[in-house]
């Protein structure tokens, strides 16, 4: 027969010293039930669960064997329910897909505070609190009803038992779905846009939507995920923006889509895939769209990639010239104040950005065609236009004439150094 630590059982390790006889022998008379009594001491050695520490203490000292109370004077019955918490849990989960999960729970704080005074009488170093006991022994009991993953990490659930009121609260932890759009559309925003007029509320302004803009990037491909997840709704994070009347071409800009409180998590990414092509078609495309973890959402927020542009430039100028203003600017620092187009919704400083290349590709009657390549939070509109002098140097300043840009694509983010 193997023994047990063969068997893949806990090593015990507890052994009943004078200062556990002490500890006990103040406890003795408080009326504490086998958890309880346990917990005093839920903190010294390993291997056994808090009424067996209690019978252990029990058996090394005079006190008599524990039987169940009927209530105890601390717990009041807390830890005597197990059946009913699990039966709460699955109800509350049900029509959920959850691979794991962890526990939580809420308890009056009126039992918390006196067991802070009873561990202080009895003076033990080694007390458990009873939140984290119940949270331990109710995810076993999880565990083994449903044969889910329980744990303390990143989990598909959370519940919470609330002992005050006796329901179980859930929730339901986003999933994230990483890829790159192409943005082919010049009269969509990156993100929904609620109407200044109202808030988001609906009103004349706005038809009733809410929205400035009727869809958006995050709208064309949220809502194909939306209908697969069953989600209550999404976060977008792009790996910053481009203007709304500038296209994202190339390979796309990376994102990250959160989407909230799914009640489905595996879903076939081809098929959302293919729904978003179908649904979006001509305005938004997405590549390469795979399941993500939370820490996507900080690597595309922070990154800082430099991009290249171009851009169609309304002005008569030489194509000497052209090339020569260009070689002038390339490398040089640009002061950028914020531009007057986004100064209602952004602080007002000065940024130092640089051009880190620029080739003149195309010359034109009345226009011209730069590809640029620029640091990340380059002003790209300003630089070419001047914006009233917010951005200096700037080309049309080294041109000598006034510029306009006609249209500006982005046709590269350079965060694997494409």
């Amino acid at each position: 027969m193997a023994s047990a630590k063969e068997a893949g059982s806990p090593t015990v390790d507890f052994v009943v010293s004078p200062e556990l006889v002490t500890i006990a022998d103040h406890a003795r008379d408080l009326g504490l039930c086998p958890e309880c009594f346990g917990r005093l001491v839920g903190r010294y050695g390993h291997g056994l669960t808090n009424p067996e520490r209690a019978e252990r203490i029990a058996s090394g000292t005079e006190l008599p064997a524990f039987a169940p109370i009927a209530s105890c004077a601390l717990c009041r019955g807390g830890f005597d329910r197990w059946e009913t918490w699990v039966e709460r849990i699955e109800r509350t989960a049900r029509g959920i897909e959850w691979a794991t999960f962890s526990c939580g729970c809420r308890w009056d704080p009126e039992i918390l505070a006196h067991e802070e005074l009873i561990w202080s009488k009895v003076g033990t170093p080694f007390g458990e609190s009873a939140r984290s006991a119940f949270n331990r022994e109710l995810g076993k009991k999880v565990e083994q009803k449903t044969g889910k993953q329980g744990g303390s990490g990143p989990s598909d659930v959370v519940f919470v038992a609330d002992l005050t009121v006796g329901r179980v609260e859930l929730t339901i932890r986003p999933i994230y779905l990483t890829g790159r759009y192409v943005k082919l559309d010049r009269t969509i925003p990156q993100t929904r846009w609620p109407c200044r007029a109202c808030k988001g509320r609906g009103c004349t302004r706005c038809d009733g939507t809410g929205k400035m803009y009727p869809t958006s990037v995050e709208e064309l491909i949220a809502d194909p995920v939306l209908v697969a997840t069953q989600g209550r709704g999404t976060r977008f994070h792009g790996m910053g923006r481009e203007d709304i009347d500038a296209r994202m071409l190339g390979e796309g800009r990376p994102f990250v889509l959160e989407v909230l409180a799914p009640r489905v998590r595996s879903i076939d990414l081809a098929t959302v895939n293919a729904e978003i092509g179908r649904t979006a078609a001509g305005r938004v495309e997405v590549r390469a769209l795979a399941v993500g973890v939370p820490g996507d959402v900080t690597r595309v927020k922070e990154a800082r990639p430099s991009k290249s542009y171009r851009v169609v430039v309304a002005g008569e100028a030489a194509r000497e010239k052209i090339n020569e203003a260009l070689k002038l600017a390339v490398d040089r620092a640009i002061a950028q104040r914020t531009p007057t187009r986004v100064a209602h919704r952004r602080s007002d400083r000065v940024r130092t950005r640089r051009i880190v290349t620029a080739d003149l590709v195309a010359v034109d009657p009345g226009r011209f065609t730069l590809e640029l390549r620029a640091e990340a939070g380059t002003y790209i509109k300003e630089w070419v236009e001047g914006d009233g002098g917010r951005t200096e140097p700037n080309l049309s300043q080294s041109l000598g004439l006034p510029l306009h840009v006609e249209s500006l694509d982005v046709i590269a983010i350079h965060d694997e150094e494409t």
